[in-house]
């Protein structure tokens, strides 16, 4: 979570960037990533503030409802998780950058304990309780966004940081299958307040980790601009670069089409005469095949190999969705959603493209605002597929996903071929681009005035 320069990126070498080596690396597997000490720290504050973020939202959600009885405002609280993210990513992703890594973890803990602890105060107003979702919600990109960035420097910027960021991954697809579980059966012998009171003490605890069990960093840069500014600064700079937009849409535009089916699985399970128990498969199918395929990718193949095969999988990720449209029954269903979320994997050597193209003084902004745009494409990814589902049959929804899903990949692969999105490994011979296609001199240059560095490696 802090900011040491440890260098783990031994053997790839990207053009532009400041390592060189000349072999590529071997895969050096998840067990070396857990003999970091300061990850372990990262890796158990993570797991416990994330199961208490779950078990949170569905205690929260039925307090709601037993103060209002009204379905909209339940609803509401459970979605409020996921809309401020957009806010909060784009507004304050300067905080990243502009104070040390540890510090900012730390009191992101500490404000949202503060709001947790309010929430179980008994006569809190559900107005009130709806506000504080909001703020939590709205510092979860800050956080994430920070240590992102802050992983770069306790495992390096090479293979152990993609592992790690998949370690992150696998344990947040698997506390949610976990979370929502416990929660419900936590509801069965405790109040509500009483389960929202368990998340005061993980995020007090993740704090505590973090605080200890970090090395104290600088920050990573310095900004004399209001926080805000710098912050869409930060944002346009992102986005003004090429190469890092097309990275960046990469991680967005096939996870905006994959949630249909997610969104969908009740009203499929009617439609396929499927009980609440092929309700629980269709909703674990696609992450069971997502962390089956990240551990798989992550464990057995080579940083090289992880990096080839980013293009070719993004752009044939949601291609299993195809197949809706023969309306298939439970079975057939839960393999295809396996499948897509086994197509999710590609995002391995993405996470290896993206450190290696991002300057280190804007990186926790653009992890910041990467972030943010996650959560806002998978809310907006849902509710389009629920209101396309109100005029035509979720099968029929759930292929059309597919099919303007894969067309936007397949365009957007292209794009980031051309752009030259891939990092070029040294010793490998560099793609043939159109000079008119490659990044513009004067907008590096403005990076790297703006930063400070040349910023022509991402």
């Amino acid at each position: 979570m802090s900011r040491h320069r440890d260098r783990n990126s031994k053997g790839t070498a990207y053009r532009g960037s400041r390592r060189s080596c000349s072999s590529p690396p071997a895969p050096q597997g998840y067990g070396a990533v857990f003999r970091v000490r300061e990850f372990r720290a990262v890796f158990a504050a993570h797991l416990l503030s994330l199961l208490g973020v779950v078990v949170a939202e569905i205690a929260l959600t039925v307090l709601v409802y037993e103060l209002t009885k009204s379905p909209l405002l339940s609803a509401l609280t459970f979605a409020l998780g996921m809309l401020p993210y957009l806010i909060g990513g784009t507004l304050f992703a300067g905080v990243a950058d502009r104070y040390p890594a540890r510090r900012v973890l730390v009191v992101c803990d500490l404000i949202c304990a503060a709001c947790v602890a309010v929430m179980i105060v008994p006569g809190t107003p559900v107005a009130a309780l709806l506000a504080l979702r909001i703020l939590i919600a709205a510092i979860a990109p800050v956080f994430t966004g920070t240590r992102m960035a802050a992983l770069t420097d306790i495992l390096g910027e090479g293979d152990l940081y993609v592992l790690g960021r998949s370690i992150l991954r696998i344990v947040s697809q698997s506390a949610q299958l976990a979370g929502f579980g416990v929660g419900g059966v936590l509801l069965t012998v405790v109040s509500p307040r009483g389960a929202i009171t368990l998340t005061l003490g993980t995020f007090l605890a993740s704090a505590l980790l973090l605080r200890f069990g970090t090395k104290a960093r600088p920050a990573r840069a310095h900004g004399g601009a209001a926080l805000m500014r710098e912050s869409l600064s930060g944002a346009r700079k992102v986005f003004a670069d090429r190469r890092i937009r097309a990275q960046v849409l990469l991680f967005w535009v096939p996870t905006m089409f994959v949630v249909a089916p997610e969104a969908l699985a009740a009203p499929y399970a009617e439609h396929i005469g499927a009980g609440p128990a092929a309700l629980g498969l269709l909703m674990c199918a696609m992450p069971v095949g997502h962390i089956a395929a990240e551990v798989w990718v992550g464990a057995r193949l080579s940083p090289r190999t992880r990096s080839r095969i980013v293009l070719p999988v993004a752009g044939a990720s949601l291609l299993p969705f195809l197949a809706y449209a023969a309306e298939p029954g439970l079975g057939l269903s839960v393999l295809l959603l396996v499948l897509a979320g086994a197509g999710g994997a590609y995002v391995l050597g993405l996470d290896q493209w993206f450190v290696a193209t991002v300057p280190e003084e804007l990186r926790g902004r653009a992890m910041t605002l990467m972030t943010a745009g996650l959560m806002t494409v998978q809310g907006a990814g849902m509710a389009l597929a629920g209101l396309a589902a109100e005029f035509w049959p979720v099968h029929q929804v759930v292929t059309g996903a597919g099919v303007i899903g894969t067309l936007l990949s397949l365009l957007l692969v292209r794009e980031a071929h051309r752009a030259g999105a891939r990092p070029v490994e040294q010793g490998a011979p560099a793609e043939q681009t159109d000079p008119a296609e490659q990044p513009a001199p004067a907008r590096q240059t403005e990076l790297r005035d703006g930063t400070g560095r040349d910023v022509t490696a991402r």
